[in-house]
């Protein structure tokens, strides 16, 4: 049987809720204490059976402690899982290599893809990313430096933004 485990903790940013496979591996997470939302972003050929409660996620919750408290790299070890076309594929894969700190544009993201004309298609593997946090979309801004949106609301954004900006 397909079988996930989630939990959802208290972070400064609000509540953060992993969906994470039997193997470890995040399928979906985000600033939210709704499981519901989050499983419905999970590609339908991983979207797991059955969802189980867990208080702790080992190492997955172990890093979302870490990286709310400073520790921005913490995530970057962790393993995801997301399926799509090869294209988003690809955009979630170098959005990881994106370190904390580091702000790009929708542009700019475009041109690390290798597509500097698919600036709608950066903007919309960002928009499907169901892995927030271990896939850190809220990097990603407006020409310009407009937040622009996010799933998880604008304040989670900025928030983070703060919090991953050199001291």
């Amino acid at each position: 049987m397909n079988i996930a485990h989630w939990s959802t903790m208290d972070t400064p940013a609000g509540p953060f809720t992993a969906v994470v496979a039997t193997d470890g591996a995040v399928l979906a997470s985000g600033w939210t204490a709704e499981v519901d939302l989050l499983a419905e972003a999970i590609a339908p050929s991983l979207r797991p059976a059955e969802l189980r409660q867990r208080r702790d996620l080992g190492e997955v919750s172990t890093a979302i402690r870490r990286y709310h408290a400073g520790e921005f790299d913490a995530v970057d070890g962790v393993e995801v899982r997301q399926r799509s076309g090869e294209f988003r594929e690809h955009a979630w894969q170098v959005l990881r290599t994106v370190p904390a700190g580091k702000r790009l544009s929708y542009a700019d993201y475009a041109e690390l893809l290798g597509r500097p004309s698919a600036v709608r298609a950066a903007a919309s593997a960002c928009a499907r990313n169901a892995a927030a946090l271990f896939v850190p979309c809220h990097r990603v801004l407006r020409t310009g430096g407009g937040l622009g949106g996010f799933r998880w609301g604008v304040d989670v954004k900025r928030w983070l933004l703060n919090h991953e900006s050199p001291r």
